[in-house]
């Protein structure tokens, strides 16, 4: 089993009707700006442990479990709206950071919700970290129609229990699951994260934190035009940073490629790019130290 080096502590917090789970490590101080981590889709605010041992220095740490996500619960929603996060986590920021300016760090959904924050707020961030949060490929009106019955057919199936997360009769089911989905990670790693990815439930059976919900297509198709604006409106520095295995292609089958994000970020006036070797999309499990060494360098 791993062995955690820096101890996180869990509490609730009230945020939009909803108990939202937060883990904190570190205290906040006169002249420490907190990092604000958040995680990406399917994943929980305690996947960033290991990057959190991995830092040379005592920061101040605020990783939110997103709605209907490990300890979070999703309101009884039925589907999920990406506006939403934007919400939560200024509602969060509120709470926790009051006036003072964050460091904001997101991984993939995580990435896109900071970058798409930052183009709202960009006043309440000081330094922003994309961890792989590549956005969608651009999407045409047209496409409308189709995308509307897909969300209405999903929620149908969803209802139906068609889209409900397998569940694993032992914790060791979660591990395997978990190193399957990345060759990478090592089984002492899988091991501590499944006990954080997954619940044992009264029937014994492990499942996955993360409520079937999030399966459902948006509804609304990503308009690039949007994107744009709000990239545009990034006035801090942002540090773009990527797995030199990334699963861009394989996700978008060439509809929506690296260059194609590279050329989004040219309307940002200060971006700069990092690429981490031997590691795929999960670098922060993949290569927890050498992430850990370039965020702080950025943010110091």
């Amino acid at each position: 089993m791993y062995q955690v080096q820096r101890t996180g502590r869990s509490e609730f917090v009230p945020i939009r009707n909803l108990s939202y789970h937060v883990l904190l490590w570190g205290t906040p101080a006169a002249g420490k700006t907190p990092m604000v981590i958040l995680h990406g889709w399917m994943d929980v605010a305690a996947s960033y442990q290991f990057v959190i041992d991995a830092f040379s220095e005592d920061h101040y740490i605020i990783a939110p479990d997103w709605r209907g996500y490990g300890k979070t619960s999703g309101g009884g929603a039925d589907n999920f709206w990406f506006p939403d996060y934007l919400a939560d986590l200024d509602f969060l920021l509120d709470h926790y950071a009051q006036q003072s300016k964050v460091n904001l760090i997101g991984h993939s959904m995580g990435g896109n919700v900071a970058m798409h924050y930052g183009g709202v707020r960009p006043e309440r961030i000081r330094r922003l970290v994309n961890l792989e949060g590549f956005g969608m490929a651009a999407s045409s009106p047209d496409q409308a129609p189709q995308r509307y019955a897909r969300w209405m057919d999903e929620l149908k199936k969803l209802h139906q229990g068609q889209l409900d997360l397998h569940p694993y009769p032992a914790i060791g089911g979660v591990s395997r699951r978990l190193m399957k989905t990345n060759p990478r990670l090592s089984a002492d790693k899988a091991n501590w994260l499944a006990r954080h990815w997954a619940q044992e439930s009264p029937d014994g059976q492990w499942r996955i934190q993360g409520e079937p919900g999030h399966k459902v297509v948006s509804a609304h198709l990503p308009r690039l035009e949007e994107v744009m604006a709000l990239y545009g409106r990034l006035s801090m520095p942002v540090l773009s940073v990527e797995a030199a295995d990334t699963s861009l292609d394989t996700w978008w089958k060439g509809q929506y490629t690296l260059a194609e994000y590279h050329a989004r970020l040219r309307v940002i006036p200060q971006v700069e790019i990092a690429r981490i070797d031997d590691a795929g999309h999960m670098l922060h499990h993949d290569q927890p130290k050498v992430l850990a060494d370039i965020i702080e360098r950025f943010i110091s």
